[in-house]
Protein backbone atom coordinates (compact mmCIF):
# COMPACT_ATOMS: atom_id res chain seq x y z
CA UNK A 1 0.00 0.00 0.00
CA UNK A 2 1.24 3.52 -0.80
CA UNK A 3 1.94 5.72 1.99
CA UNK A 4 2.49 9.67 1.64
CA UNK A 5 0.80 12.74 -0.06
CA UNK A 6 -0.45 10.92 -3.13
CA UNK A 7 -2.22 8.10 -0.98
CA UNK A 8 -4.06 11.28 0.91
CA UNK A 9 -1.36 10.27 4.06
CA UNK A 10 0.47 13.29 5.88
CA UNK A 11 3.27 12.44 7.50
CA UNK A 12 3.45 12.45 11.43
CA UNK A 13 4.15 15.90 13.20
CA UNK A 14 7.77 16.00 13.90
CA UNK A 15 8.65 16.28 17.31
CA UNK A 16 9.75 19.40 18.40
CA UNK A 17 13.46 19.94 18.52
CA UNK A 18 14.10 17.39 15.63
CA UNK A 19 12.76 18.96 12.54
CA UNK A 20 15.43 19.14 9.78
CA UNK A 21 15.71 20.96 6.67
CA UNK A 22 15.22 18.90 3.60
CA UNK A 23 16.30 20.22 0.29
CA UNK A 24 14.79 20.14 -2.67
CA UNK A 25 16.04 17.80 -4.77
CA UNK A 26 15.14 14.77 -6.70
CA UNK A 27 15.30 11.01 -5.66
CA UNK A 28 18.19 10.54 -8.00
CA UNK A 29 19.83 14.48 -6.88
CA UNK A 30 20.25 13.03 -3.24
CA UNK A 31 21.39 9.24 -3.92
CA UNK A 32 24.30 11.54 -5.63
CA UNK A 33 24.85 13.30 -3.15
CA UNK A 34 24.94 10.64 -0.59
CA UNK A 35 26.94 9.06 -2.66
CA UNK A 36 29.75 11.78 -2.97
CA UNK A 37 29.44 12.07 1.22
CA UNK A 38 30.84 8.56 1.97
CA UNK A 39 34.66 8.22 2.76
CA UNK A 40 34.64 4.72 0.91
CA UNK A 41 37.54 5.02 -2.00
CA UNK A 42 35.74 5.79 -5.17
CA UNK A 43 32.60 6.93 -4.03
CA UNK A 44 32.74 10.01 -5.37
CA UNK A 45 32.09 8.27 -8.94
CA UNK A 46 29.70 6.63 -7.41
CA UNK A 47 31.45 3.50 -7.16
CA UNK A 48 30.43 2.27 -3.76
CA UNK A 49 26.74 2.46 -1.53
CA UNK A 50 24.40 2.94 -4.05
CA UNK A 51 23.05 0.64 -6.43
CA UNK A 52 24.83 2.49 -9.65
CA UNK A 53 27.26 0.50 -11.60
CA UNK A 54 30.74 2.18 -11.26
CA UNK A 55 32.12 3.90 -14.12
CA UNK A 56 35.88 2.61 -14.07
CA UNK A 57 34.66 -0.90 -13.15
CA UNK A 58 32.36 -0.73 -16.08
CA UNK A 59 35.45 0.77 -18.07
CA UNK A 60 37.95 -1.62 -16.81
CA UNK A 61 35.24 -4.80 -17.68
CA UNK A 62 35.01 -3.54 -21.07
CA UNK A 63 38.53 -3.00 -21.71
CA UNK A 64 39.39 -6.46 -20.75
CA UNK A 65 36.22 -8.44 -21.69
CA UNK A 66 36.82 -6.80 -24.89
CA UNK A 67 37.19 -10.24 -27.89
CA UNK A 68 40.30 -11.54 -27.39
CA UNK A 69 41.69 -9.11 -24.96
CA UNK A 70 41.33 -11.38 -21.29
CA UNK A 71 43.00 -14.10 -23.28
CA UNK A 72 46.33 -12.57 -24.03
CA UNK A 73 46.67 -10.94 -21.05
CA UNK A 74 46.70 -14.43 -19.41
CA UNK A 75 49.26 -15.68 -22.32
CA UNK A 76 51.32 -12.53 -21.16
CA UNK A 77 51.10 -12.75 -17.77
CA UNK A 78 52.47 -16.94 -17.83
CA UNK A 79 55.37 -15.71 -20.59
CA UNK A 80 57.56 -12.51 -19.68
CA UNK A 81 58.09 -10.98 -22.83
CA UNK A 82 56.86 -12.65 -25.50
CA UNK A 83 56.82 -12.02 -29.65
CA UNK A 84 54.27 -11.86 -32.11
CA UNK A 85 54.39 -15.26 -33.15
CA UNK A 86 54.39 -16.88 -29.40
CA UNK A 87 51.11 -14.90 -28.56
CA UNK A 88 49.63 -15.99 -31.44
CA UNK A 89 50.07 -19.58 -31.03
CA UNK A 90 49.32 -19.39 -27.05
CA UNK A 91 45.78 -18.14 -28.12
CA UNK A 92 44.39 -20.34 -31.02
CA UNK A 93 42.14 -19.23 -33.22
CA UNK A 94 43.11 -15.61 -33.11
CA UNK A 95 43.82 -13.67 -36.50
CA UNK A 96 46.97 -11.65 -36.28
CA UNK A 97 44.97 -8.96 -37.46
CA UNK A 98 42.93 -9.08 -34.42
CA UNK A 99 46.15 -9.88 -32.21
CA UNK A 100 48.06 -6.60 -33.95
CA UNK A 101 45.05 -4.88 -32.92
CA UNK A 102 44.17 -5.44 -29.78
CA UNK A 103 48.23 -5.38 -28.73
CA UNK A 104 47.77 -1.74 -30.08
CA UNK A 105 44.95 -1.12 -28.35
CA UNK A 106 46.52 -2.57 -24.92
CA UNK A 107 49.85 -0.45 -25.27
CA UNK A 108 47.71 2.52 -26.01
CA UNK A 109 46.10 1.83 -22.87
CA UNK A 110 49.69 0.97 -21.23
CA UNK A 111 48.69 -2.20 -20.43
CA UNK A 112 51.43 -3.49 -22.31
CA UNK A 113 54.90 -2.03 -23.42
CA UNK A 114 56.49 -3.07 -27.05
CA UNK A 115 60.21 -3.18 -27.34
CA UNK A 116 62.62 -3.13 -30.90
CA UNK A 117 65.62 -4.46 -30.22
CA UNK A 118 68.83 -6.04 -32.03
CA UNK A 119 69.86 -5.20 -35.66
CA UNK A 120 68.20 -5.83 -38.83
CA UNK A 121 66.27 -7.99 -38.53
CA UNK A 122 64.69 -5.95 -35.61
CA UNK A 123 63.44 -8.67 -32.73
CA UNK A 124 60.21 -6.75 -31.26
CA UNK A 125 58.94 -8.03 -27.98
CA UNK A 126 55.77 -7.37 -25.96
CA UNK A 127 55.58 -7.57 -22.23
CA UNK A 128 53.36 -6.70 -19.88
CA UNK A 129 53.68 -3.40 -17.90
CA UNK A 130 53.10 -2.88 -14.01
CA UNK A 131 49.51 -1.61 -14.54
CA UNK A 132 48.98 -5.12 -16.62
CA UNK A 133 50.39 -7.19 -14.20
CA UNK A 134 47.99 -5.94 -11.40
CA UNK A 135 45.65 -7.60 -12.95
CA UNK A 136 46.61 -11.10 -12.62
CA UNK A 137 45.21 -11.34 -9.13
CA UNK A 138 41.70 -10.56 -10.98
CA UNK A 139 42.28 -12.69 -14.11
CA UNK A 140 43.11 -15.47 -11.62
CA UNK A 141 39.65 -14.99 -9.84
CA UNK A 142 37.99 -14.88 -13.30
CA UNK A 143 39.67 -18.04 -13.85
CA UNK A 144 38.77 -19.73 -10.65
CA UNK A 145 35.22 -19.01 -10.78
CA UNK A 146 35.08 -20.04 -14.84
CA UNK A 147 36.51 -23.46 -13.36
CA UNK A 148 34.01 -23.81 -10.96
CA UNK A 149 30.87 -22.67 -13.05
CA UNK A 150 31.30 -23.34 -16.37
CA UNK A 151 31.34 -25.73 -18.91
CA UNK A 152 34.49 -27.30 -20.71
CA UNK A 153 34.16 -26.27 -24.62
Amino acid sequence: MAAGPAAGLEPPPARPGTEVAVADRTAPERVASAAQDRSAPGAEEGCAGTPACCPRLHEAVELVGKRWTGAILAVMLQGGPMRFSAIAQAVPALSDRLLSERVKELEARGLVERRVGGASPSRVEYELTPMGRDLAPALGELEAWAHRWLETP
